[in-house]
């Protein structure tokens, strides 16, 4: 009998076949002077006790933030692989530290590839134990939310910069079109084409048609396209 990890069963197989369990450590670089060896304790001391065989370990010296840690690449490679049934850590931002939706999406591509995940801090994160759905669903909603902030947080950064203007300066958007709307006015009256107006003040036609059509030319935007 082959064991799966999958989030239709109600708990690890209790049968004879023994889980292959892989085992995640990380320290950041800015944490000067730690190293793994309590994770690498504590992780192993617990797989012990569950009884789990460990197959593989994978440790980085790295920034949680950044996805192309060398040893997290290997780990998700050799999972895709089936290389080993459970990915035990020490703590969710052992594992991650790029936010609620990516580390939503590790898991769920472990739990795609039929490999299950337990933090050794926070046993509630255990897709192997009988809370693994409310986990993805807790999981699911703080995702939601922070797809929300980051919307809300783009919409607000747009709107402050319509107001003040970019960082270089200049207002966000389409570039104002500035002349003067009295010269075109008189230059209008005087018979001059669109165009010509155009031509002399350095702007489209259709500019000086809308601003002169708003100052009451008399005349229709649509007429006299000369």
């Amino acid at each position: 009998m082959r064991f799966r990890l999958n989030l239709s069963a109600t708990s690890v197989s209790a049968g004879p076949v023994q889980i292959r369990v892989a085992l995640y450590k990380r320290v950041s670089t800015k944490d000067k002077g730690q190293e793994t060896s309590n994770q690498a304790n504590q992780l192993r001391e617990f797989c012990n006790t569950q009884c789990w065989i460990i197959v593989r370990e994978y440790e980085d010296h790295d920034s949680g933030s950044r996805s192309d840690r060398a040893q997290f690449q290997a780990m998700m490679a050799d999972a895709s692989q089936r290389r080993f049934d459970v990915l035990v850590f020490w703590a969710l931002d052992r594992l991650t530290r790029e936010g609620a939706l990516q580390t939503l999406q590790y898991l769920n591509i472990l739990t795609s590839y039929g490999v299950g995940f337990r933090s050794f801090t926070e046993p509630y994160l255990d897709s192997c134990g009988i809370f693994k759905d409310a986990v993805i669903a807790i999981l699911g909603t703080i995702a939601k939310q922070e797809r929300v902030r980051t919307s809300e947080r783009v919409r607000a950064g747009m709107n402050r910069a319509r107001l003040e203007g970019t960082k270089s300066g200049n207002p966000i958007g389409r570039p104002k079109v500035v002349f003067s709307r009295e010269k075109a006015l008189e230059l209008r009256a005087q018979g001059r084409s669109w165009r010509k107006i155009a031509r002399e003040l350095g702007v489209s036609a259709a500019s000086v048609r809308r601003a002169c059509a708003r100052s009451g030319d008399g005349s229709e935007p649509g007429q006299n396209p000369r």
